[in-house]
């Protein structure tokens, strides 16, 4: 019986010694795809920066779009507010001249000339301050889509960045626990 007990407790030391060596051989090739993964984050990481920098110079180039729509805004709004001045001064010179010298005098009809030409520049400035809103607004949007994209890209970036350092951390572990078993398979050989 004793015999048998040696034979059995053997076998036995060599069953466990093989899954060691197994275990450490299986783990002695995770790290290189773990490497792979550190690689292809590095590479998203990469990919991610030139993004956020694209992204972020098509939103500074919409600012400043923005900042030039403003300044035409205002342009043309003060271009309007004096056409409105214009006209409200020829409405009182033609009704002045109409009550001194008639409504079919020279003087009458060229104050309504000048009166339409007003109104026409008005119009056409208003027409302006139209169009440029319409391109603050498209510009605003685009400015805001940009600032989403962004975040989105800071937000990849770090998911990125976690996901290798993760990694780092997961081969380290796996080269001491490899470290490890090599340990216990050389003590198991010596049969401590």
């Amino acid at each position: 019986m004793n015999s048998e007990h040696v034979i059995r407790r053997g076998v036995l030391a060599i069953a466990f010694a093989g899954l060691l060596a197994g275990g450490a051989y299986a783990q002695s090739q995770d790290p290189t795809s773990q490497q792979q993964d550190i690689q292809s984050d590095k590479k998203d990481i990469r990919n991610d920066k030139k993004d956020l920098a694209k992204d972020r110079a098509d939103r500074n180039a919409d600012q400043r779009d923005i900042n030039h729509d403003k300044r035409d805004l205002s342009k043309d709004r003060a271009d309007r507010n004096a056409d409105q001045r214009d006209i409200n001064h020829d409405k009182a010179q033609l009704a002045r001249d109409d009550k001194n010298f008639g409504a079919d005098s020279a003087q009458a009809q060229a104050d309504r000339k000048d009166l339409h030409a007003d109104r026409v520049d008005r119009n056409k400035d208003q027409r302006d301050i139209n169009h440029d809103r319409r391109d603050l607004n498209k510009d605003r949007a685009e400015r805001n889509a940009d600032q989403r994209d962004i975040n989105h890209d800071k937000k990849d970036l770090a998911k990125d960045r976690k996901d290798r350092n993760q990694d780092q951390k997961d081969i380290n572990k796996d080269k001491k626990d490899l470290h490890k078993d090599r340990k216990d398979l050389r003590r198991d050989k010596r049969g401590h």
